[in-house]
């Protein structure tokens, strides 16, 4: 684990295997093993690992500061000039070389070992993948193998902090960068109710009413219209965001009609919408799925795709609630006075120290919020009214 001879170092090993490459990175820092990463570059198929391993380099440290050595495992041909480049940028030296014999030759050895298995461990991955997908598009009868699942739930305690969430999975895996929240708007009670849509025009008819809190119905209608609104077919055939091929929606008949009502409204014929509930006795394993024109049914408990759609909705259901969670933790942190017109921070400190709470700065008067330093008459009157 620890090498005698590496102090500060990035070790890169590339494994390339039929296009899809795999890059170990080991990192040591004092001397010690601070762990490894695997990486799965995008590249072309034709391009050699030299190639792919220099673009990589270049890019890991777009954001990252460097130690003094990075071993590689292949000879790349910019070498030198991505040195000059690094020592340039950070101001100092960076070697990048490839030992032939010694410790850091063993080492790659290692670091080259653990890319290929990671390498395998992900192409079987995608392999089992395909076979879940070739079931899921039998299942629901889709014109051919997903390639982007789309599933959509909600969360909220009584109506409060309500919040959609979005997560997509692909033959790789979750996308976790594609993941996407939404603050429900317009609730009664509460909400940015004078809150514009965000998708203009297209998108006013999520904010025609206002929605009663704990309204499941309405909360998924306005998500989907969010969503799918600025996915509308332009004039010129082209679509301003990338379409799944099939939207799994967390519930049962109700859901399942609100998501169809606003694909038809926007004009999304061809999208497949899936509902998803967890059966009579919400258990595991008792699932009922939903689809237009068609009664619902369920899986056995050996099929396949079962198992991984539950993982779906479960991680859907996840995100929802760490995303409900993180909006009212936020709200018990916010007060009136955040809401009050030029008190800023720096504003919103001064009033704290003076007062002690916000309540306190409620309950003052006029003339005592003129003897706030850095509060002039103007702004106290503000505050006050």
């Amino acid at each position: 684990i620890n090498i005698q001879g590496i102090k500060d170092a990035d070790i890169f090993a590339l494994h390339l295997e039929k296009g899809v490459s795999c890059v170990q990175v080991f990192f040591y820092r004092g001397g010690s093993n601070y762990g490894n990463r695997a990486y799965f570059p995008a590249h072309d198929k034709s391009h050699e690992p030299e190639e792919i391993l220099a673009a990589f380099i270049g890019q890991f440290y777009d954001n990252k500061v460097p130690p003094k050595q990075l071993i590689i495992s292949h000879e790349i041909c910019e070498k030198l000039l991505l040195s000059e480049a690094l020592s340039t940028r950070f101001g100092r030296k960076v070697n990048i070389f490839k030992p032939s014999r010694g410790p850091k030759k063993k080492l790659l050895k290692y670091a080259l070992a653990n890319a290929r298995e990671a390498l395998d461990r992900k192409q079987a991955e995608t392999s089992t993948n395909t076979k879940i997908f070739n079931r899921i598009s039998e299942l629901f009868e889709l014109d051919a193998t997903p390639k982007r699942i789309e599933v959509y739930d909600n969360s909220h305690i009584q109506g409060t902090n309500s919040v959609g969430a979005m997560i997509v999975a692909g033959l790789d895996g979750l996308e976790k960068n594609s993941y996407r929240k939404f603050n429900i708007r317009n609730i009664d009670g509460g909400g940015d109710k004078d809150r514009p849509p965000s998708g203009g025009a297209e998108a006013s008819k999520e904010l025609e009413s206002i929605i009663n809190p704990g309204d499941d119905y309405a909360m998924m209608r306005q998500v989907l219209y969010r969503r799918f609104s600025g996915s509308l077919v332009k004039p010129d055939g082209m679509k301003n965001a990338v379409m799944p091929d099939l939207v799994l929606i967390d519930g049962g008949a109700g859901q399942l009609s609100c998501a169809l009502e606003v694909a038809e409204e926007l004009g999304l014929t061809d999208l497949t919408f899936v509902a998803i509930s967890k059966g009579p006795d919400r258990n595991a394993g008792r699932e009922r799925f939903y689809r237009r024109g068609k009664p619902p049914f369920t899986l056995g408990d050996s099929d396949p795709a079962l198992y991984y759609l539950q993982r779906l909705r479960d991680e859907a259901h996840r995100f929802a609630i760490e995303t409900h969670r993180a909006r009212r933790s936020k709200k018990l942190l916010r007060s009136e006075i955040d809401d009050i017109p030029s008190v800023g921070a720096q504003r919103k400190r001064l009033l704290l120290h003076h007062f002690g709470s916000a309540k306190a700065i409620s309950r003052a008067g006029l003339e005592d919020l003129e003897q706030v330093d850095g509060i002039s008459i103007r702004l106290a009157k503000i505050i006050y009214d």
